[in-house]
């Protein structure tokens, strides 16, 4: 058992990278209803008795601020899919393993991207 190469994390690793992606899904879900909020909020933030310049301007970053929140809420929504998906595999018992080296990933690099399908050396290969 000296020389053994670990093939995966052990259950009680899993079982901290389970907590921690569930905390990570806990807040990428409350930042999208904040994000989802912001994007339903179209009050006109009292311009009705401004000049119209000022109001066309301010329609104008009302459009572009929507779109920069529905960008943002399909980025954490695939986040939050990412991380659902790594919750299934410490389920599997598959989670941290490079899909390309079929090595074990950097547990740091596991904890600063739980969701991580990729070694660095994958990814440096790409």
């Amino acid at each position: 058992m000296a020389g053994e190469i670990k093939t995966r994390y052990g259950d009680a690793e899993l079982e901290a990278f389970r907590t921690l992606i569930k905390n990570k899904i806990q807040e990428a879900e409350k930042q999208l209803a904040l994000i989802e909020s912001a994007y339903r909020n179209d009050s006109n933030n009292g311009t009705d008795d401004t000049s119209p310049t000022f109001k066309a301007f301010d329609e104008g970053s009302e459009v572009m601020s929507k779109e920069t929140s529905s960008q943002l809420a399909i980025r954490q929504e695939k986040f939050i899919r990412d991380l659902k998906n790594a919750l299934i595999r410490i389920e599997n018992k598959t989670y941290g393993i490079c899909r390309v080296t079929k090595k074990l990933i950097n547990p740091e690099r596991l904890k600063l991207v739980p969701h991580a399908t990729l070694s660095i050396e994958a990814k440096n290969l790409q």
